[in-house]
């Protein structure tokens, strides 16, 4: 049989099963063309290669699709929740290593108590026997002193001995308001003289710290006291007002340096009515503050 006659030469193709393979270019002499053969297999080889890597970039197109669409799918998922799809790159967002930084504030200075408790014109907050001596009795640490009578007057010589009548006339005296605390057989009266500023006070302040006294104020069921023994008195100031403790036994003994009881109730007397007179200050300046 003869190769390359009746009708049109067939073309062998690699790849087309039963195809006639070129074993001679035209001539039947039965050895097969190695040339052929050799341009055959390698058009072969490249047709292959080419496959491959035409497989291989549709593979990554089809990852990459599915991976598109998959953060399309999420993105579509989250966009209802109000996740924001376009996010800044990482070096546009702040690290946060900066400290904030704000516009420097001032608030107003707290107002002063005594400003209000220096002078008539300020110092309006209601003032009483009750306002000032408030309660039946007044515990300081372990020690209860039991409230007795109170009083209040305008005319403050009446309430006062010794020089103390006369300086509190002269300097301006408005007002004495007393009350007196009992404590183990000894009875303390604090008298609070108020002047129209604090000027007026410490005037008279300086001059009572010899032979003045408060007058001490029996009633309730304290008798008469310091009216004849020797007594312990005291006299200070703040603001507007001044403030004097007259304090004693009550069986008519008298007081000696060695009687630290009775030194001991004055001082916490006297340091009660500062504070009641000083926390009106407070208050006043608490409420100008809150308008």
């Amino acid at each position: 049989m003869s190769y390359g006659q009746g009708g049109p030469q067939s073309q062998w193709d690699p790849w087309k099963p039963h195809s006639q393979q070129p074993w001679s270019s035209g001539t039947d002499d039965g050895t097969p063309d190695w040339a052929a053969l050799a341009e055959a297999s390698e058009t072969r080889n490249k047709r292959r290669k080419l496959l491959f890597i035409a497989g291989g970039a549709l593979a990554a197109v089809a990852i990459g699709t599915a991976v598109a669409m998959a953060v399309v799918s999420a993105n579509g998922s989250n966009g209802a929740h109000g996740t924001p799809t376009n996010l800044p790159a990482s070096a546009a967002v702040p690290s946060g290593s900066a400290t904030p930084s704000f516009a420097p504030t001032s608030a107003p200075p707290p107002l002063d108590p005594r400003d209000f408790i220096a002078s008539a014109k300020k110092d309006t907050a209601p003032l009483s026997a009750a306002t000032l001596f408030p309660g039946t009795q007044l515990t300081v640490g372990t020690t209860v002193y039991k409230k007795g009578a109170t009083a209040d007057t305008t005319n403050c010589a009446s309430a006062a001995d010794a020089n103390l009548p006369k300086l509190l006339t002269a300097g301006g005296c408005t007002r004495l308001i007393r009350a007196t605390y009992t404590h183990d057989g000894i009875a303390v009266t604090v008298g609070v003289a108020v002047f129209d500023d604090q000027a007026h006070a410490a005037k008279v302040r300086q001059q009572a710290k010899k032979n003045a006294m408060v007058r001490s104020l029996p009633g309730k069921g304290v008798k008469t006291f310091c009216d004849a023994a020797v007594c312990l008195t005291t006299t200070n100031a703040v603001g507007r007002y001044d403030y004097f403790t007259t304090g004693g036994f009550l069986n008519g003994k008298n007081v000696t340096s060695k009687d630290t009881k009775v030194y001991s109730a004055g001082n916490d007397l006297q340091q009660f009515i500062f504070n009641q007179i000083y926390r009106r200050g407070q208050a006043q300046a608490s409420a100008a503050a809150n308008r």
